[in-house]
């Protein structure tokens, strides 16, 4: 596949040098499985994303590749994709068939995309997997906020959350590499939403990827589906709350998600803005 055909676009941010690059593949219908991990690899960001198969009625197949392996869900190579195909066709709504499940995605005319995730269910975290995945962050149990307990979220994919009680343990981020990736791959867990409450409606947030091959994720729009039935389950906001979610300033690529909770619905929404990278 020639490079002019994969599309690079960041993904929550209005600044392509901003959010999270995400490779877009349009058209990936003639492509196995090795070939587009091999793609995914060679692009190297923390996910591509591929349409298979162009199903009509602006629904879509897609898949989604992380240089090591595939996975089921990725927010922001979602609001990417999206994003380009409006860039094409106009803005609309698109819905993806993910290996999770189908999730809409509305863009207007201003590249902002807004996602509604499959329905968003939370589980206990195993006190056993808690003290591995602390010992593998190099986190103590002083350094949570009790007010944000520990949980699995799921929104499409499983991340732990785990919340800091300070922003200063939030920024120091110098986990074990190879111990954090063998226990989120016995346990299945795509990264981990590491958050920090800044305001009632306001998280700065990071999220370790070593299971994709990367270190750190820069803006994660499944995480923040995942995270957004956290509050709502263990009722931290308001049932109709809006969520304003800081990611990337730690490395540089500042990215903004916000996720919108209804009443009755449950699937979490996540918007962000994604524009092309030159090049």
């Amino acid at each position: 596949m020639s490079d002019e055909e994969i599309l690079r676009y960041a993904a929550f941010s209005a600044d392509p040098a901003g959010g999270n690059p995400a490779g877009v593949i349009l058209d990936a219908s003639g492509l196995s499985e090795d070939a587009m991990r091999a793609i995914a690899a060679d692009v190297g960001y923390s996910e591509t994303a591929f349409l298979t198969e162009d199903r009509g009625a602006g629904v879509y197949r897609v898949r989604y590749f992380s240089p090591l392996a595939e996975v089921p869900f990725c927010g922001h190579a979602t609001v990417g994709t999206a994003v380009a195909l409006a860039d094409r066709q106009g803005p609309g709504t698109f819905v993806f068939v993910t290996g999770a499940g189908e999730v809409p995605v509305t863009v207007d005319d201003r590249r902002r995309a807004t996602l509604t995730s499959v329905g968003a269910r939370v589980s206990g975290l195993a006190g056993g997997d808690l003290q591995a995945l602390l010992a593998a962050l190099r986190w103590r149990e002083g350094d949570l906020d009790p007010a944000l307990p520990p949980r699995v979220a799921y929104a499409g994919a499983y991340h732990p959350v785990i919340a800091a009680a300070s922003r200063r343990r939030l920024a120091d981020l110098d986990y074990d590499v190879p111990a954090l990736k063998s226990l989120m791959e016995a346990r299945g867990w795509t990264t981990v939403q590491l958050v920090w409450r800044e305001a009632g409606d306001r998280f700065d947030v990071r999220n370790p990827f070593p299971v994709g091959g990367v270190y750190e994720d820069p803006a994660t729009g499944a995480a923040a589906a995942a995270f957004g039935g956290y509050l709502r389950e263990l009722g931290l906001v308001p049932a109709d709350a809006v969520v304003h979610l800081a990611q990337g300033d730690d490395l540089g690529r500042p990215g903004r998600l916000t996720v919108a909770l209804t009443p009755g619905e449950q699937g979490v929404r996540v918007s962000g803005t994604a524009v092309p990278i030159a090049g």
